[in-house]
């Protein structure tokens, strides 16, 4: 268990946080950005080495071990020069090459953990790539965080789950360990114990769980970070499942069906949200009377697909007859006269949006 303010504000709360957060006995880090990689400048973009200290008194205080947040080799050199246990490369840095690269360069020959949260878009081949310049830098201690993606799918999340994406990382990497983000995911403190115990269900090792002493007053993401007491009664509320020993391949069916069923409904609520994308297309082609078949934009779509599929591993065989089912179903649906009823944007203003992710 990870647990700690998204960032460290001041000294005063960096150590007010990080005692109350031992006192529950729930978490064996303690975490707290320092360097934050914002959107835009101006706002809060951390306090930088000035709260390497801070965390250095933690540890001395607390016990907790100590990780932060690296973007660069600058950041690598000041985090082991002051002692930190662990270090994490956020989701920002992740998809870039070079700064991986730099980060890898700055850890060789040194024998930190080093956590890999996902990229920001739901691109696995980034993250596996982010993992092997580390592994390839000597580094061995290395684990994954799943923190959700950036999607357009309207759903009560912050980032979208696509639990997917670790399952698939898993299968290639079956020696990683996965720790849960749940506060980014769900971007809402209401939202944390559900996918904290999802994540747990699906056997991940552990989770990161934004931790704050005055969440509601935070300089950064206050929404999704939770009091000591809550941090505390949501450890308590979850189910730790015990690791059952896999014995022949009844055992082993069992838990691989498993992981197919929970992709098997993550599809479903995809190809849901895609179908009701396709009827908004559909009345706002009604209420300008475009026809509903457009050609030249299901062959762009069908070719991109069929270009993805041998990365993917998908024959195209197999793709043209799920797309052209799909099809099927996007027509039907913006055929329907008046097919939206969920609440929500008007056809309107999804359209262009829609244009560029339906049949169309």
């Amino acid at each position: 268990m990870i647990a700690g303010p998204c960032s460290a504000e001041s000294e005063q709360q960096v150590l007010d946080t990080a005692h109350r957060i031992a006192a529950t006995g729930k978490a064996q880090v303690f975490r707290a950005g320092i360097w934050k990689p914002r959107t835009r400048p101006g706002t809060f973009e951390g306090i930088g080495e000035a709260g390497l200290p801070w965390l250095a008194r933690v540890k001395k205080e607390t016990g907790l071990l100590t990780m932060v947040e690296v973007a660069t080799a600058g950041h690598v050199e000041a985090a082991l020069k002051s002692g930190m246990d662990m270090l994490w490369i956020g989701a920002r840095t992740t998809p870039n090459p070079f700064s991986v690269q730099g980060i890898a360069d700055a850890l060789r020959g040194v024998d930190v953990p080093v956590f890999v949260k996902n990229p920001i878009n739901p691109d696995l081949q980034l993250w596996i790539g982010a993992l092997e310049r580390l592994q390839r830098s000597g580094l061995r201690r290395l684990a994954a965080i799943h923190r959700g993606f950036s999607w357009f799918d309207h759903t009560p999340y912050r980032n979208s789950p696509m639990w997917e994406f670790p399952i698939r990382l898993k299968a290639a990497f079956p020696d990683l360990e996965l720790i849960g983000d749940p506060s980014h995911i769900g971007g809402d403190r209401t939202l944390l114990p559900g996918i904290a115990q999802h994540a747990l269900d699906l056997g991940f090792s552990g989770l990161m769980i934004e931790v704050h002493v005055d969440p509601d007053f935070a300089r950064s993401d206050a929404d999704q970070q939770l009091t000591p007491q809550a941090f505390e009664e949501m450890i308590r509320g979850l189910t730790f499942r015990q690791a059952q020993p896999t014995v022949g391949m009844r055992d082993r069916l069992a838990e691989l069906r498993g992981l197919i069923d929970r992709i098997d409904e993550e599809i479903a609520h995809k190809m849901a949200a895609r179908m009701e994308l396709a009827a908004r297309i559909g009345d706002h082609k009604r209420a300008h009377q475009v026809a509903i078949m457009q050609p030249a934009r299901w062959e762009w779509i069908m070719t991109r697909l069929l270009h993805m599929a041998p990365d993917l591993d998908l024959s195209e065989g197999f793709v043209r007859e799920f797309m052209d089912a799909v099809l099927r179903e996007s027509i039907r649906r913006q055929t329907m006269e008046g097919a939206v009823t969920a609440p929500g944007p008007t056809a309107g203003s999804q359209a262009t949006d829609g244009e560029g992710l339906d049949q169309g």
